[in-house]
């Protein structure tokens, strides 16, 4: 059985046109198993790379360089019979008005109405972790604007996914701790949303920086310049091959 995550785009809001919305989905033997994030071109490359729909989304907070999708999501999911109110969308539970008020709340997201913007997807509101084809996944808050707004995943044994987030090497100490390849934002500057280059290499210790992916940057000439100061800086497009996890799995997630 083999694990990869596969980069859909690597780029912050201002480059997300060119880089692609930060975005990821986790492949078991090359099959799409979990979205993370779906902004309007993280959607694009989704169905560029599978030719479908995803069934299955993680969503970070709702800037909305990392939901925008939902809304065209919404559509193409609500108007096909095998897809309405199948799509899985779990969503840390502190973030669910947030994203009730970015997206659900527009009055009759159908003209003709008789349609709820939740018709389409099977919310899942999430805490501490949850489960998701037989795998349990965990979930933790990061630093990216008010507290409880924004969270990160990690799947034990094999991946962190930061999200947007300022460093958090007190997080990390405890969610990164089994060897685990962390996708950490990252840019070549830091600001008060985001970590820079700078802050990482003072505040992680050189083994965790050895295991960090770094994505959601400000363009190419900033990705070259932090590969050139010995990072791993992912391309959008590319994929990682992971360890398998390490968490003890089911025959199928709890009813």
């Amino acid at each position: 059985m083999s694990w990869s995550l596969h980069l859909l785009g690597v780029g912050n809001a201002s480059a997300a046109a060119r880089l692609g919305a930060a975005s990821a989905v986790l492949e078991q033997d090359g099959a799409p198993r979990l979205m993370i994030d779906c902004g309007q071109e993280a959607l694009d490359a989704y169905r560029v790379a599978y030719g479908r729909l995803p069934e299955a989304l993680f969503i970070t907070h709702v800037h909305m360089d990392h939901v925008a999708g939902l809304e065209r999501l919404f559509y193409a999911a609500y108007f096909d019979p095998a897809l309405r109110g199948r799509v899985r969308l779990y969503v840390p539970a502190p973030v669910v008005p947030h994203l009730q008020r970015r997206l659900a709340d527009y009055p009759e997201p159908l003209a003709e109405g008789g349609a709820n913007f939740w018709d389409a997807f099977q919310l899942v509101p999430v805490s501490e972790a949850f489960w998701h084809a037989g795998w349990r996944f965990e979930v933790f808050p990061v630093r990216h604007h008010r507290p409880d707004t924004a969270f990160g995943l990690r799947l034990p044994g094999s991946f962190v996914w930061t999200g947007d987030t300022r460093p958090i090497p007190e997080v990390l100490a405890v969610v990164a701790d089994a060897g685990e390849r962390v996708f950490h934002d990252c840019g070549l500057h830091g600001n008060p949303s985001h970590a820079g280059l700078d802050e990482l290499e003072r505040e992680y210790p050189p083994e965790l920086l050895s295991r960090c992916v770094l994505y959601h940057y400000a363009s190419v000439a900033d990705g070259e310049a932090m590969r050139a100061r010995g990072r791993c800086v992912a391309r959008a497009g590319e994929r990682f091959e992971l360890r398998g996890p390490g968490a003890e799995r089911v025959t199928a997630p709890p009813a």
